[in-house]
């Protein structure tokens, strides 16, 4: 089973980078998107890699309704479409103005796509889990949010999911932003799957600084070791740093082909 990057916010060799997310999970059993990142560059990246998305994928999974996780989505429709219901709404940064969510209206997705919502988990292939809504149960991630939503109220990304994999008897998480909290997804994904032991988690954990709530993710990860740990995307250098000082963790580029 592996992942192939084809979109991140790091350059990788000949292949092109943005501000964004994408990722393409091939096992012998099936063949998943997971986000769209915001153009149309993983499309491109795919083709440079030798990928034909639109013969190779039936689903893509949408991790949650920013703009640079799913504006790709106008390039490549006539899918399977699963996501959060919340993930359609209009949002904002305080005190903004600009729309931080999907560029296109709910008709658009209900018309391009095959459309399934679910706050639940569903399993889209045998072992792998689109995990819905994910319970924020601790008490130092998804406490804050800089959004608010079309309404005014505080916007903590409800639609926020992830994916779980069983892969030879251990659990792969893969997440787009973690903003329910990357520690509250992992122990999720572990009761969905029923799998408690770590083979990879890898994706936007949305840390930022050397602050309490890095400190004790990272006491997580010391305490439950996964065989790789590669947070990516929206984690900023500060954190980035304390991930690579605890754990090794690589800088994620385009291109990049993790093997789990």
């Amino acid at each position: 089973m592996k992942i192939i990057v084809l979109t991140e916010n790091h350059a990788g060799g000949h292949y092109g980078a943005e501000h964004g997310l994408s990722y393409f999970i091939e096992s012998k059993e099936f063949k998943l998107l997971f986000d769209t990142g915001h153009s149309d560059l993983f499309l491109k990246n795919a083709a440079k890699g030798g990928i034909n998305l639109e013969n190779e994928i039936d689903t893509i999974a949408l991790s949650h309704g920013h703009w640079d996780h799913g504006n790709g989505l106008q390039n490549i429709t006539g899918k399977k479409l699963i996501c959060h219901p919340d993930a359609f709404m209009k949002r904002y940064r305080k005190g903004g103005v600009e729309n931080i969510g999907l560029d296109n209206t709910r008709y658009f997705y209900d018309n391009s796509f095959d459309l399934m919502e679910s706050r639940d988990p569903v399993e889209i292939y045998p072992g792998v889990f689109f995990l819905g809504e994910i319970p924020r149960k601790n008490d130092f991630e998804s406490q804050l949010t800089s959004f608010i939503d079309e309404s005014g109220n505080p916007d903590f990304i409800p639609d926020d999911s992830a994916l779980a994999i069983i892969s030879d008897t251990k659990l792969a998480v893969i997440s787009g932003c973690a903003h329910a909290g990357i520690v509250n997804i992992v122990e999720y994904a572990r009761e969905v799957s029923q799998i408690h032991e770590l083979k990879l988690v890898i994706g936007g954990f949305h840390l930022k600084h050397k602050n309490l709530q890095t400190e004790k993710t990272v006491e997580f990860f010391e305490k439950n070791r996964p065989e790789i740990l590669i947070p990516s995307h929206c984690t900023d250098l500060p954190a980035l740093s304390m991930f690579h000082d605890k754990f090794k963790s690589p800088l994620l580029k385009t291109g990049d082909v993790i093997n789990f």
